[in-house]
């Protein structure tokens, strides 16, 4: 089974009391954490696609510690923290299936773009199944919880009401792009239907301020 997540960010303890502010005393604590919830979540013959930044660490035994305790097939898409560490000498990259910048693959039906940036006009966003569902899905990470997240949330707002003038009939812009930072699913990694109703799920409660919301009559 493919499962994906982004942004695990071990060994950043920074993270526990600034922008995620993920409440864990301790960096250790932390780690210990996402460690148990990954392989409660992963078996032995799962491939698991980090949406990048699986680290933020410099030392090569501690990257090698956690990476010799992860279960399942580990697969990165390189995020702007992963050079820090994968220039590493003595880091085990054996543990990795591949490392790449971006990536597009199948899954199940579904063609899945994964970037570690969000990437709004990505390849073969138009396509849709016979019965109008969409066949394409954008994963990625970077932004966290954070304003810019509010943005992209912004953008696919306003895609999504977006009216194509066609010929025969008009239509409407799919837009799908989601956000699998981990603190979304508790740390777990996840297969791509999970993080689909995942993600809907977090769209009814996401309220963006009235003041940030771009009105439709600047377009």
């Amino acid at each position: 089974m493919k499962l994906y997540i982004s942004d695990p960010h071990f060994f950043h303890e920074k993270l526990n009391t600034q922008l995620d502010n993920r409440g864990f005393v301790t960096v250790r604590e932390m780690n210990a954490f996402m460690l148990e919830q990954w392989n409660k979540k992963v078996q032995g013959g799962d491939q698991v696609i980090v949406l990048g930044d699986l680290f933020k660490s410099r030392d090569a035994d501690e990257v090698n510690y956690v990476l010799n305790r992860l279960n399942g097939k580990i697969c990165l898409i390189e995020g702007n923290h992963d050079g820090e560490w994968l220039k590493r000498e003595g880091v085990n990259l054996n543990r990795f299936e591949w490392i790449r910048p971006y990536a597009e693959l199948k899954d199940g039906d579904f063609h899945v773009i994964l970037s570690h940036y969000p990437t709004f006009c990505y390849n073969h966003q138009f396509l849709k199944r016979t019965n109008g569902e969409p066949r394409t899905y954008m994963l990625y990470g970077h932004v966290h919880n954070s304003h810019d997240e509010i943005l992209v949330n912004q953008f696919q707002n306003l895609t999504r009401k977006t009216i194509l003038k066609g010929a025969t009939q008009d239509r409407e812009i799919p837009c799908q792009m989601i956000n699998c930072f981990c603190m979304f699913s508790n740390y777990q990694p996840l297969s791509l239907k999970e993080w689909i109703k995942v993600d809907e799920e977090r769209r009814k409660t996401i309220l963006i301020p009235a003041d940030q919301i771009l009105k439709d009559e600047l377009f």
